[in-house]
């Protein structure tokens, strides 16, 4: 183990740009690293208390935003790494530091006499002349100390502060579960003709997977792009069948169970909201985003399901039709449904993956996305080899604008692995803050878990992987275009219902054939992507569109009911989802099998009480491209609007206020519904 002074974790970094120096890090720094850097920030701390000049704005909220600036670099490194690229000793690491983070946290928001200062600045707010920055600042430094505890009685604070340790661990222990799980399984074969129906790319990705682990034959794992295409092409129904009730079933029993877990977690979430006055977990969390009340959510969630779920049972239908056209007389199962609706979706619009994966390389993705930011915002990106990654598939390049400014690094780490979790996300390894006039600009990571190139051919990606992609680079670009003085409100530091509006409004150029006309050629013939494909990708967006979009609300409907009521509900996990979704089935429930207990959204990550924000910011994007479409999808001017009165802006402003700068008028939810032809 280094010493104090020698570990890299706690020494300026000496790369260009300050970039975090992966390769100097080794495990045995981060237990130290956090508890020297735990030390410091409670000097940083002691130091505001103790200061003997009256409480002032400069003193107490800004050096409060300043503190522990050490510890938000370890953490910002340190737990990114948990979900990309972890194993047994990181979590072990991971399982001994949440608590200290935990206790550390508590200890400064039920701190009495900081809390103390915080009032006296904020009770004299209205005579400080703060700018809208300053003064959002204050605000919500206010919030978060009154939101975590600050204002109860003396005799309650330690039962609060236990509570959230408590919860600290449970929604650590939750997301392990579901990695593990996901690892724990895999489907093994050895006979060709179980590979029935299944296209050329994913018997090639299903044999490198077999040669990775030293097996013969072809492995299909749970991770999406070797899990979803097995459920889309596999002829093997009975086969498809156990790999849908291996992935659906994850963490339901068995040494990995998180149904335990999940009551644990809704009991002392409702718990703390309870101590806070709050009638349920979702109001708390509510109170700070732009639904503001859980009856808000539910008239929203309700509102979009009226007119989608008839949609999606037309939808089953069809597709239950078009199956027994071929023979199939058995009723749909959820492991029948990719399977035929993308025959059917094949047949009516002559698409499917395999056709038009060929055109979609990541490489040239890549290209093409970077090529939109700097057509929208000029920025340009130059891959910087130079600089340490965390692990050899990652690249990382610097992001400029036209006229030289530094804007951030950005890290892509696209290829799924054992140590890395499931799924696709942006963060940070750090933001932007600027601090005595130095600026120092944010580390931006995205995360995705592509197919992996092969000795036969580079990584291509499917269309829905080209939206997600996008998807992430729009988080990405909220990232990289911050501006601001304080990282607590810098980028993707706004509300959760607000957060997903930039990245969903990047998803549309997907369907622009003018933007898929600059890239999308075919990897060996160089042809470009025929007009009639991209004809039909246009005419296919909306296929299924009742049915992905109950899929999604039910996923709101169940976050809350588990964030809605008096604690952890008296059914069992299983039997709790399945009634709250039975109104709203299309296809027949299995007994035993629901999707609860690997919600990392809603019990490991940050999307409690606000799954519901993925259709909330739909309703946005769909309104706000039209302002794209009504300028002209390449427009520098309509971008650099976009850009200046929302993207750069963060959470300095409430994101209502934000929207209606940008739009000039109040989101029109129509736009919604028009956009996926449920109108």
């Amino acid at each position: 183990m280094k010493d104090i002074a020698t570990n890299p974790l706690l020494s300026a970094s000496p790369l260009p740009f300050g970039a975090p120096v992966f390769d100097q890090i080794r495990k045995e720094d981060y237990l130290p690293a956090f508890q020297e850097a735990i030390s410091r920030a409670q000097s940083d701390i002691k130091a505001i208390k103790d200061n003997p000049e009256d409480p002032s704005f400069a003193n107490t909220i800004e050096a409060l935003e300043h503190a522990g600036e050490d510890l938000d670099r370890i953490s910002g490194i340190f737990f990114n790494l948990t979900e990309a690229c972890t194993d047994d000793e990181m979590d072990r690491i991971a399982e001994e530091v949440s608590p200290l983070l935990t206790q550390h946290s508590m200890s400064i928001l039920l701190d009495e006499p900081l809390f103390a200062r915080i009032k006296a600045v904020w009770e004299q707010r209205d005579n400080l002349s703060l700018d809208t920055e300053a003064a959002k600042l204050l605000e919500e430094t206010w919030k978060s100390f009154a939101r975590h505890g600050a204002n109860l009685p003396p005799e309650q604070k330690g039962r609060f502060a236990q509570l959230s340790e408590e919860l600290s661990l449970a929604t650590l222990k939750f997301g392990q579960n579901v990695l593990a799980a996901t690892n724990a399984f895999t489907l093994h074969l050895t006979d060709e003709a179980d590979l029935a129906g299944l296209p050329g790319f994913v018997r090639e990705m299903a044999a490198s997977e077999a040669k990775a682990r030293g097996e013969e034959g072809w492995i299909f794992t749970l991770n999406q792009p070797s899990y979803g295409p097995f459920l889309k092409f596999s002829g093997r129904r009975d086969l498809r069948e156990k790999m849908w009730r291996a992935y659906n079933s994850k963490c339901i029993g068995g040494e990995n169970d998180n149904t335990a877990l999940i009551r644990k977690i809704v009991s002392l979430r409702t718990e703390k909201a309870r101590m806070l006055g709050y009638p349920s977990y979702a109001e708390y969390a509510l109170e700070e985003r732009m639904a503001k009340h859980a009856g808000t959510v539910e008239a929203f969630l309700d509102k979009l399901m009226t007119p989608s779920l008839p949609a999606a049972r037309r939808d089953v239908a069809e597709v239950q039709a078009y199956a027994r056209e071929w023979g199939f007389e058995d009723a749909l199962m959820p492991w029948d449904f990719s399977y035929w609706s993308e025959k059917l979706q094949k047949e009516r619009y002559e698409l499917d993956d395999e056709l038009l994966k060929p055109y979609f390389r990541l490489d040239a993705v890549q290209a093409a996305v970077f090529d939109l930011a700097g057509r929208l915002y000029g920025l340009q990106f130059k891959e910087r080899e130079d600089l340490p990654v965390y692990h050899p598939d990652v690249r990382v390049f610097e992001v400029t604008e036209e006229s030289g400014r530094f804007m951030a690094l950005l890290y892509l780490d696209y290829f799924p692995r054992a140590s890395k979790r499931g799924g696709a996300w942006m963060t940070s390894f750090r933001e932007l803050s600027c601090r005595n006039g130095v600026e120092e600009r944010p580390f931006v990571s995205i995360v995705t878990n592509f197919t992996k190139p092969t000795a036969e051919q580079p990584s291509l990606l499917t269309f829905y992987e080209v939206t997600t992609l996008l998807h992430e680079f729009g988080h990405g670009l909220h990232g990289m275009l911050a501006e601001g003085r304080y990282k607590s409100l810098t980028g993707t530091n706004v509300v959760r219902d607000f957060v997903e509006l930039p990245s969903q409004l990047m998803e549309n150029w997907a369907y622009e054939p003018a933007w898929l006309q600059t890239f999308a050629k075919h990897w060996q013939t160089g042809e470009m992507l025929p007009q009639a494909y991209i004809d039909r990708i246009v005419a296919a967006r909306n296929y299924l569109a009742g049915y992905a979009q109950v899929r999604q609300l039910q996923f709101g409907i169940a976050d809350m009911a588990w964030h809605t009521g008096d604690g952890a509900p008296a059914e069992d996990v299983v039997a709790f989802e399945q009634e709250t979704l039975r109104a709203s089935a299309v296809l027949p429930q299995v007994p035993g099998i629901v999707f609860s207990p690997s919600f990392n959204h809603i019990f490991s990550g940050g999307y409690a009480a606000g799954y519901y924000s993925y259709k909330w910011a739909e309703v946005l994007e769909a309104d706000a491209f039209e302002y794209f479409k009504e300028n002209g999808i390449f427009s520098r001017s309509a971008a650099a609007h976009f850009r200046r009165t929302l993207l750069s802006r963060g959470g300095s402003v409430d994101a209502d206020v934000l929207y209606r700068d940008f739009r000039g008028r109040d989101p029109q939810p129509q736009a919604l519904l028009q956009k996926l032809g449920l109108a």
